[in-house]
């Protein structure tokens, strides 16, 4: 069996670490933020060559009071993909804002700047691209109309921790860079967790503010705020695991690059590493026509994959509110029906890349032999 991901086999590998770090924590009785938080957003700011970093509970609540602290709330809109995961735009709706959706870039399934500008109104407060599947959007093209316009950018780097564009690192990008720490995240805790980077000081104090309770010290409540703590345990896992999130990326990569290359000659559609990009492949996604049949397939031999996004959020019950229609955005709609994630962890071997290369090919010879079936049938 192959598995999506590892996370036993990232934990085996690190456990003395772990477990000292944990037991530090236990002795120390600091539970909530505490000096292990501090460090850890002093150790991650400077990875990301940001000036500040704030841990919050969740890459969710990172979203949300990035956005609270750029002032966006009700009346205002806020701009980002429908090809993404629904936490994107629900902080958006926690805000009283509206979201507004622009199709992606059918290559990359980021943020298209093209189809920004056109959707920009008096109302627009904010924009936030989405570094999917750990690339980053073109942001010189997206701050661009950005600053023309005197708007906000949020980068949502979920599931871009170390990723580069242009050499410079996902979440220094923009006015503020949110990331998420779930589980099965290249960064992830053990358990929930989140940050908010940025460069300002006016920003980071907010958001200091409010993922306590809006308190500039204990009972001191001057802004509406939140329970949105990054607790110590999670602060010391990741302080263990940053160190090692390089060696990680560079074996993501490395896995990448050989599925690339045994994949290359299949006609099944691949990632795409845009020239101006350092991906980090949380997600190796490929692009099928057949995809429910493939990923039965897949499972059958012990292969698991996985589908993000299988909706658009615009086609999502939830957010049918919104008054998009199926057919607004082809690219997101596309890609939703398509897209495949192949196993992708820092520990897949060789042997597990062969492996699922080749049942792969397997099943891209399988279907272009049906299609040539039909065609001549049909001719």
């Amino acid at each position: 069996m192959i598995p999506f991901v590892d996370l036993p086999a990232q934990h085996r590998a690190i456990r003395g670490e772990i477990d000292d770090a944990i037991r530090g924590v236990l002795e120390s009785c600091q539970f909530t933020l505490g000096s292990e938080v501090a460090k850890f957003e002093e150790e991650f700011a400077d990875y990301c060559d940001s000036r500040f970093a704030i841990g919050v509970s969740s890459g969710t609540s990172a979203l949300h009071l990035a956005l609270l602290a750029a002032n966006v709330g009700p009346g205002d809109e806020v701009i980002t993909v429908p090809f993404t995961f629904v936490a994107t735009v629900a902080a958006i709706h926690y805000t009283g804002a509206t979201p507004v959706l622009v199709d992606i870039d059918p290559c990359t399934c980021t943020l298209d700047p093209e189809a920004l500008e056109a959707a920009l109104t008096p109302r627009t407060r904010a924009i936030i691209p989405v570094h999917l599947y750990g690339q980053c959007a073109d942001m010189d093209a997206i701050l661009a109309i950005a600053r023309r316009h005197g708007l906000i950018v949020i980068e949502d780097a979920c599931q871009a921790h170390g990723a580069q564009y242009k050499g410079r690192r996902a979440g220094s990008l923009g006015d503020l860079g949110c990331f998420s720490f779930y589980p099965g995240k290249n960064l992830g805790a053990c358990g929930e967790g989140g940050l908010v980077t940025t460069q300002s000081a006016d920003y980071d104090s907010t958001v200091r503010m409010l993922r306590d309770w809006g308190a500039e010290r204990k009972y001191r409540h001057v802004l509406k705020g939140y329970n949105y703590r990054l607790e110590a345990l999670q602060g010391a896992v990741l302080r263990v695991k940053l160190r090692h999130l390089e060696d990680w990326t560079e074996a993501r990569r490395a896995a990448a690059a050989r599925y690339d290359a045994l994949l290359a000659d299949s006609g099944v559609r691949l990632p795409r590493e845009a020239g101006y990009a350092r991906h980090v492949y949380h997600i190796y996604a490929i692009r099928t026509s057949m995809r429910a049949l493939w990923k039965a397939e897949l499972q059958a031999r012990g292969i698991h994959t996985g589908i993000h996004y299988p909706f658009p959020v615009h086609l999502l019950p939830a957010y049918s509110d919104l008054g998009y229609r199926a057919g607004q955005f082809p690219h997101s709609e596309r890609a939703a029906q398509e897209v495949l994630s192949l196993p992708m962890f820092a520990e897949l071997t060789e042997e597990q890349t062969a492996a699922v290369a080749s049942a792969v090919l397997e099943l891209a010879r399988q279907s272009s032999a049906s299609r040539a079936c039909e065609l001549g049938a049909a001719g």
